[in-house]
């Protein structure tokens, strides 16, 4: 197999040299080009018909110069030799900033000093939601909605689930992170990495510099400061899923979509949850009708909810934590067996040593970028949870892709999040996309909106399961779909229609005429659609 190639040439001055000169070395036989105008470099892998002289008298052609350059070794050592990209984290916006370096033909480093994966594979994304798939099915064999098809649930091994979890990290964690390391031939560097000036780190002790760095640290659980919470072993949203015994009561600090999550798994895993709030409901910046809903189901389950609730204080009594609450009711104290902290993440950028790079961070830890990733110091970016973008796997990934490319080729890629859908994994699955009605009356739009009551649909009243509904936000006067919220079962897939509708600048007419599929929960954003003019109750199954 032939070696990757580094060629110069000379007189590039813009994207567009990129392009011809790449045109030029394909034709010359050269496969897999990378065109770096900055750099004055194009690689590639010389097919059998690849000769030098073809190369030079095609890039000639069309107006350049090209010489031969050594070849640089594929995977650089850690010793100072020096690397295209150098990447602090393992995290999705570490892989994915980190593959597209390599599409484009540089070196690249990956930094990590703990587990491979970061935060989505190892204690997020993939071990949350197979713990609450195994819940949610345990819940439901106790409470079967259906005539003649008697359920029932035995006991619960949280032991055995946990171990199951944990195998299914470590296969995700080799197959989708360690694995592609050597396939993509990206070189990991194991040590606690801090920057010692601006294009060069020190991992333990080991120089390695850089010719553009990219901090995709992430993110950690953010306890904020409670009188006494120090001597409470309280549980965080990593260490919640490491229990081997199911709490008989537990108190959940936050009802965001973590704690929502994390709350309702051990309520259908049995305990007896409190969720304590400080705004004024839950699922706090969902739509209202939203929160109303979860809030119902929970307490339907058997949880207590605080809402509007400030916490004073927290202590142990003997074998039992407590909260003292300052809430709407007047002074509040709560005790149960854990109590759970599920307020938020902090961007990780302790011990990196930003002020020797002239990163610099805002008010809340994260390190500030402009719209095309760029730090403060023009020669290092950062991507993912460790700045202030929204904290989903999906958004990371995006902008470590972004962000390679931003630092590589010097060009100036943006992120839209205009059409970023967000999905908490409860049972009923809340999603949503777009803007609420608040969010775009704020924003100076007229609107009309649509709430359709998942009563009226016909696959939710077939599985016995009622209770959600879909609201659609549109602007008033062109009927332009401005966002979609949704709990019900499956929202997390029914979603995504609703973010290819804002994709394309879909009309709520042309949802609501175009093709849904019957008894799916889907048909709701049509029949939703439908509701801006309709009765929906009046209307027969799959009327247009």
């Amino acid at each position: 197999m032939n070696e990757r190639i580094e060629l110069q040439v000379e007189g590039m001055h813009c994207d567009g040299c990129e392009t011809t000169v790449g045109d030029a070395l394909g034709r010359a036989g050269l496969g897999d080009v990378a065109v770096d105008w900055r750099r004055g470099t194009a690689t590639g892998i010389p097919t059998a018909a690849f000769e030098m002289s073809t190369a030079t008298r095609e890039v000639s052609a069309v107006g350049y110069g090209l010489v031969i350059a050594p070849t640089p070794d594929p995977a650089p050592d850690a010793t100072g030799a020096g690397y295209d990209l150098v990447i602090i984290g393992s995290g999705s916006a570490s892989f994915a900033a980190a593959i597209k370096a390599r599409d484009l033909g540089a070196t690249v480093a990956i930094v990590e000093s703990s587990e491979i994966g970061g935060t989505c594979v190892n204690v997020g994304c993939v071990p949350s939601k197979a713990m609450l798939r195994a819940a949610e099915a345990y819940w439901k064999a106790g409470h079967g909605p259906f005539a003649g098809a008697e359920t029932m649930a035995g006991g619960v091994d949280l032991r055995a689930m946990v171990a199951q979890k944990d195998a299914l990290v470590a296969k995700m964690r080799t197959d989708k992170y360690q694995d592609l390391l050597p396939h993509h031939g990206i070189d990991l560097i194991r040590g606690t990495a801090a920057f010692v000036d601006g294009d060069t780190i020190a991992v333990d002790g080991h120089l390695v510099k850089g010719f553009r760095f990219l901090i995709a640290t992430g993110a950690a659980p953010w306890i904020p400061p409670i009188e006494g919470l120090d001597t409470v072993d309280h549980l965080t949203s990593t260490t919640a899923l490491e229990l081997d015994e199911v709490p008989a009561s537990l108190i959940v600090v936050g009802a965001n979509a973590i704690g929502l999550e994390l709350g309702q798994l051990f309520t259908h895993l049995g305990s007896r949850v409190t969720f304590v709030e400080a705004l004024d409901r839950v699922a706090p910046f969902e739509e209202p009708e939203i929160s109303e809903v979860i809030a119902r189901r929970l307490e339907a389950q058997g949880a207590t909810v605080h809402i509007g609730a400030r916490i004073v204080a927290a202590g142990r009594a003997g074998s039992r934590s407590w909260l003292d609450l300052s809430s709407p009711k007047g002074p509040v104290r709560l005790e149960a067996d854990r109590i759970l902290m599920a307020t938020g993440r902090r961007a990780r950028t302790a011990g990196l040593g930003l002020e020797a790079a002239g990163v610099e961070t805002d008010q809340r830890g994260q390190v500030v970028v402009d719209a095309d990733l760029r730090t403060t110091n023009e020669r290092i970016y950062a991507a993912g949870d460790v700045t202030d973008l929204p904290q989903f796997v999906y958004v990371a990934a995006l902008a470590g892709n972004v962000a390679a490319e931003n630092a590589l080729r010097g060009t100036t890629r943006k992120i839209d999040l205009t059409t970023m859908p967000r999905v908490t994994f409860t049972s009923p699955q809340v999603a949503s996309v777009g803007l609420t009605e608040a969010q775009a009356r704020e924003g100076g739009k007229r609107v009309i909106t649509s709430i359709l009551p998942m009563s009226v649909v016909p696959r939710a009243i077939v599985d016995g399961d009622t209770e959600g509904l879909v609201k659609l936000v549109a602007d008033e006067a062109s009927g332009h779909l401005l966002g979609a919220h949704v709990i019900a079962n499956d929202a997390g897939d029914v979603i995504q229609a609703a973010v290819m509708a804002l994709r394309y600048r879909a009309t709520i007419d042309e949802i609501a005429t175009t093709f849904h599929p019957y008894l799916t929960i889907a048909e709701a954003l049509k029949l939703a659609a439908q509701g801006f003019g309709k009765d929906v109750a009046t209307l027969s199954c799959c009327a247009a």
